[in-house]
């Protein structure tokens, strides 16, 4: 199937727009000078709630949510929508615990956190491990996933494809950085949301055969009931996925308190915020989308299993849903899944080159001092690594993600690895002074080594209850060795004592708000 002339014009017209309003609020203004790191890597630490939360979600939705999702949906049903809804409670969580910190300590990188609160080995570690992962399998999965997309709707080669995003995202962030990124998010999100809910609406019609949409539901729930259960029952042939109540109180958690609160991709948001409060207002606005999410990703691919029963891969459930959409519309939906791709890709470009400019290269350079001519240079190497983290995305994309049969299932797994670890590292270097560098390293060493292990040999544990257990023994060898060890004199520089967690009215009913809905989520599909 190729596009039509008006689909084609209004993906052009989408492209011209969005990449003309970034390089717009790139602009230098009169008299700021060239820019330096706070400006190009935190936008100047003075974004707006309404850029923070949008830019959250477009950071964090793109093809391997959409299209993965979708996919999930279309193998698994309703339960992926787990990840979904169970990740607008933890932004609460982050929103009222981790930012007070993170913010009064005037943090930009998770690197930059670990150094000041252990010390500088753990720093150099986790930041070579998250340029690892983040260019390897977050950035090769967007782009791949994006790529299927554009090809199953478009017609295209898929690999010409690929290089077009790629190339796209990197050249409509890199003169701006992030703030070129977070500025246009919101029109990203607009246009993801209202493409979502007109895909999730004409799918819902035609299952309807002109009865409306609610008629569509009904038989969409009706016809597939499997396909609308939120807890798995052990002999479901998809329980490895989502393990019962492990997505409610178990190793899900682990996931999502790594992902939403120690993500230097996602966490860089808010803390490119102003103060504070306008950080948590972001919070709120994000928590809100996320409920809606599923709505927009998960519905079409559920409708897939009667709109297009028999695909030979469940990634192929989106795209084949917008091939159902007439033209015109057709170009709408498509441009709102490039905004997503682009949006996330240029996001996670400008988190790589954020790690390795002032975690790697800075430290190894050793020189101290904001001088005018350094930060211009740390600006010009940040740009350089974006450039060669895309290019490296794009030759290993295929070969490491083409392979996977659902590659949002194949992401979770695989950073289950690490993700035990990280959670421990964190919690209990915000929340226990008497955690020390070693205990940290043993957390990460025991996390990796134990998640193999566990794999290799207990195969039948799912892969969320294995994280679950991976974290516990973690955190038990981590307090064990902190207390066996000591702590190196004037490491932890991280300063908790006079941090406040209350927050305002607006943060508490909109957070009460979100609760009382996911009760009622769960309570009607349990």
């Amino acid at each position: 199937m190729s596009l039509a002339p008006i689909d084609i014009a209004v993906i052009v017209i989408y492209a011209i727009f969005i990449f003309g309003l970034a390089q717009w609020v790139s602009r230098d203004k009169k008299g700021a000078g060239p820019k330096d790191t706070t400006d190009y890597f935190l936008a100047s630490k003075n974004l707006p709630w309404w850029a923070i939360g949008a830019s959250l979600i477009a950071a964090n939705i793109s093809a391997e949510q959409i299209v993965g999702m979708a996919g999930s949906g279309y193998a698994i049903g309703l339960a992926i929508a787990s990840y979904e809804w169970m990740a607008a409670l933890t932004l609460l969580i982050v929103g009222k615990f981790f930012l007070p910190i993170f913010l009064r300590n005037e943090i930009y990188t998770m690197p930059q956190f670990l150094e000041r609160r252990y010390g500088r080995n753990i720093r150099t570690l986790m930041a070579i491990f998250w340029l690892a992962l983040y260019v390897f399998v977050n950035l090769t999965s967007i782009i791949w996933l994006g790529s299927i997309a554009v090809t199953k709707v478009a017609g295209i080669d898929q690999m010409l494809a690929l290089v077009i995003l790629g190339a796209f995202a990197l050249l409509y962030q890199i003169r701006g950085g992030l703030k070129a990124v977070a500025l246009t998010d919101i029109v990203q999100v607009t246009l993801l949301v209202m493409g979502g809910l007109i895909i999730a609406w004409l799918t819902l019609g035609k299952l309807g055969d002109g009865a409306g949409i609610l008629a569509g539901w009904h038989k969409l729930t009706s016809s597939i009931p499997d396909h609308f259960h939120m807890i798995l029952k052990k002999g479901d042939p998809h329980y490895t996925d989502l393990p019962g109540l492990s997505v409610l109180i178990g190793g899900m958690w682990i996931a999502n308190l790594s992902y939403w609160g120690f993500n230097q991709y996602i966490i860089q948001r808010a803390l490119a915020a102003k103060d504070l409060p306008e950080a948590q207002k972001g919070i709120i606005f994000a928590a809100g989308l996320k409920l809606l999410m599923p709505v927009i990703i998960v519905l079409p691919g559920i409708a897939a299993v009667l709109l297009a029963p028999g695909l030979p891969k469940p990634d192929e459930a989106y795209p084949t849903m917008m091939r159902l959409l007439p033209t015109g519309l057709l170009g709408l939906v498509f441009a709102a899944l490039i905004a997503a791709i682009i949006a996330s890709t240029a996001s996670k470009i400008n988190s790589i080159a954020t790690i390795f400019t002032l975690d790697v290269y800075a430290k190894m350079k050793g020189q101290q001092g904001a001088t005018e001519g350094r930060e211009r240079h740390l600006v010009l190497v940040g740009r350089i690594a974006a450039i060669v983290a895309i290019i490296i995305a794009i030759l290993t994309a295929k070969p490491l993600v083409g392979a996977s049969e659902q590659a949002f299932q194949f992401i979770q797994e695989f950073t289950g690895f690490f993700t035990p670890g990280i959670t421990v590292i964190f919690l209990l270097g915000l929340f226990w002074k008497r955690a020390n560098e070693a205990g940290a390293i043993c957390a990460a060493v025991a996390s990796v080594l134990l998640s193999w292990l566990f794999k290799a040999e207990w195969a039948s544990l799912p892969f969320m209850d294995r994280m679950g257990v991976v974290f516990l023994i973690a955190l038990a060898l981590a307090v064990i060795v902190s207390l066996v060890t000591p702590a190196k004199a004037g490491a932890d520089t991280i300063e908790t004592a006079d941090v406040r967690y209350a927050t305002k009215a607006g943060f508490n009913i909109g957070a009460t708000a979100v609760c009382l809905v996911l009760v009622a989520l769960y309570a009607t599909w349990w």
